[in-house]
């Protein structure tokens, strides 16, 4: 015995026929809704399927995936930047020019 499942109205086959820009005079209406109906008829069995489960949980976590932890560390002293490099003046770096004359 075939289950009964939901169906679509003449106004849904209506509004599917003006958004998939076809006219009902081209198209054969009853072959259409059938085969529209069977398409509803399958949303009908996959809704019977749980898909509350993660998906993310069928694969491990990896060290990749932890973030380093939110601690305030001592930074670097002036004195020990200007150490790093002689291309540092008053508080910046200083790196060679890369836009050309004309900007």
């Amino acid at each position: 015995m075939a289950t009964q499942h939901k169906t679509i109205d003449q106004q849904t086959l209506e509004n599917l026929l003006y958004l998939s820009r076809l006219s009902p005079d081209s198209t054969d209406m009853e072959t259409l809704k059938k085969q529209v109906d069977d398409i509803v008829g399958y949303f009908d069995i996959l809704a019977k399927y749980d898909d509350s489960e993660n998906p993310y949980d069928a694969y491990p976590s990896t060290e990749v995936d932890k973030l380093r932890d939110d601690t305030v560390v001592q930074g670097l002293d002036i004195n020990d930047v200007k150490k790093v490099t002689d291309e540092f003046m008053d508080g910046y770096f200083q790196v060679p020019k890369v836009l050309g004359a004309g900007a």
